[in-house]
């Protein structure tokens, strides 16, 4: 690549959408788990934070539950943001996809690079943002962040019945395996493009990406981007948390 092909790129503005309209029933009742307290602060103030902690970050888009864009507006407002970056909310749809759609819907011109982050890992660091967006800026169509597994990984067929035993089918090799986070980055043409095309129910977007047929390429995670999805999550989250005031001096 060339010094002013770089160069060009370096300077391609950066926009983060965060889905925060789902209801995050394992976590059990009460709030939409991006509005749950971490620490005294929700879950959204701290992963729009962790994106906008990254200088090429210049929007940050939230999507909102359909009928609490009022409410998620009002909360942004109401905590410490930083004054370079623009903030936007949203209404949200039935599904993540949906989403995510309708915060590309929302994006002005001028944002080359899309990052779509999950409000539920609100402590993933600024280091990790900006490798991925860097992948991006070095041409890569979509680029995710993740991490090689502890774990030995078993397929099974499923079980009729929740509980029952169900029989191994295969044990893929677990070098060839990651679990992939987020924020993942695309090209902005590249994944409005996916969204418009791929209609099957998909987990991320770097999924369709890959139904394009364009190739997803993988950056190094981080433990702490982990997904705050269980009550077990959140006593980690807040370790970390607590961690991180010990080690910054407050």
């Amino acid at each position: 690549m060339s010094d002013d092909s770089r160069s060009s790129q370096a300077q391609s503005s950066v926009a983060a959408v965060i889905p925060a309209a789902g209801r995050g029933v394992r976590l059990g009742p009460g709030a939409p788990k991006a509005l749950r307290a971490l620490n005294g602060t929700p879950m959204l103030i701290h992963a729009v934070r962790a994106l906008a902690a990254s200088r090429a970050v210049t929007l940050v888009v939230v999507v909102a539950p359909p009928d609490g864009a009022p409410e998620v507006k009002t909360l942004l407002d109401a905590h410490a943001l930083p004054e370079r970056t623009d903030f936007l909310v949203v209404p949200g749809g039935d599904s993540r996809q949906e989403s995510v759609k309708l915060g590309l819907d929302a994006l002005p011109p001028g944002y080359d690079v899309v990052l779509v982050h999950d409000a539920a890992r609100p402590l993933v660091p600024v280091d990790t943002v900006d490798a991925v967006i860097e992948a991006v800026r070095d041409g890569a169509p979509a680029v995710v962040p993740a991490l090689p597994l502890a774990d030995t990984v078993k397929e099974v067929e499923p079980a009729a019945h929740p509980g029952d035993p169900e029989p191994v089918v295969a044990t893929p090799e677990r070098a060839r395996l990651r679990a992939v986070q987020t924020p993942q980055g695309f090209d902005r043409a590249t994944l409005v493009h996916a969204h418009e095309t791929v209609t099957d129910n998909v987990t991320d977007d770097a999924s369709m990406v890959e139904q394009l047929g364009l190739t997803v390429v993988v950056v190094p995670g981080h433990e702490e981007a982990f997904k705050v999805t269980r009550p077990l999550d959140l006593v980690l989250a807040e370790a970390v948390l607590a961690r991180r005031r010990l080690n910054d001096g407050f």
